[in-house]
């Protein structure tokens, strides 16, 4: 009888254990990787959370939302060519002059290529941005909700939870042709590479 329940003991420890160490195992593999030296804030190295993408991949839907929080996803731009500017957050100066910058140059470009600004900053906090800086040629949306934009491109700033400064392009298959994301997130991106990229693909 001890024997048994001694037996009957080691089987439902182990049984446990192995619960314990699957629960762990499927932690561990939804956990965002983690990318360290891609980007630096004044100098200070940051961590980026997501995957490494690359020009080629096909690019991941999202879902983000305008001022009347209705969802945006990137599959409804199929067939256009998308210019993805990825900013931190609005309200500070450096993603004031890219906003602008690009705002300014869809004007230049004809309804087949689409404009889109992101930031998980609110929708309201955008669309009173964009009215008090007579921005309307870039459509901005906002990854607030659930981050499915940052988690789905790997640029979600781990340290402050904001999106790094980046800027994609993806053609009107679905595909990533263009990436720069922009090591020192406290500088602009570089717009000339931007543009020559777009023009070549147009």
């Amino acid at each position: 009888m001890r024997r048994l329940l001694i037996a009957t003991l080691a089987v439902s420890l182990a049984a446990v254990a192995g619960c314990r160490d699957e629960a762990l195992s499927q932690s561990s593999a939804s956990a965002p990787s983690e990318r360290t030296g891609v980007i630096q804030h004044k100098g200070m190295p940051m961590t980026l959370l997501g995957p490494e993408l690359k020009v080629g991949d096909m690019a991941p839907d999202f879902a983000v939302v305008n001022a009347d929080l209705q969802p945006t996803t990137l599959s409804e731009y199929r067939g256009r060519v998308v210019v993805i500017s990825s900013v931190p957050s609005i309200d500070t100066p450096m993603c004031k002059l890219q906003t602008h910058r690009f705002d300014e140059e869809a004007g230049r470009f004809s309804p087949d290529v689409v404009f889109l600004t992101v930031s998980v900053d609110l929708p309201f906090a955008q669309q009173r941005w964009c009215d008090d800086e007579n921005v309307h040629q870039t459509a901005l949306r906002s990854d607030y909700r659930d981050h499915s934009f940052g988690e789905a491109y790997g640029l979600i700033i781990k340290e402050q939870e904001l999106l790094a400064r980046a800027v994609i392009i993806v053609d009107r298959e679905g595909v990533i042709r263009y990436l720069q994301i922009v090591k020192e997130q406290f500088s602009e991106p570089n717009y000339n590479e931007v543009l020559t990229a777009l023009a070549d693909m147009l």
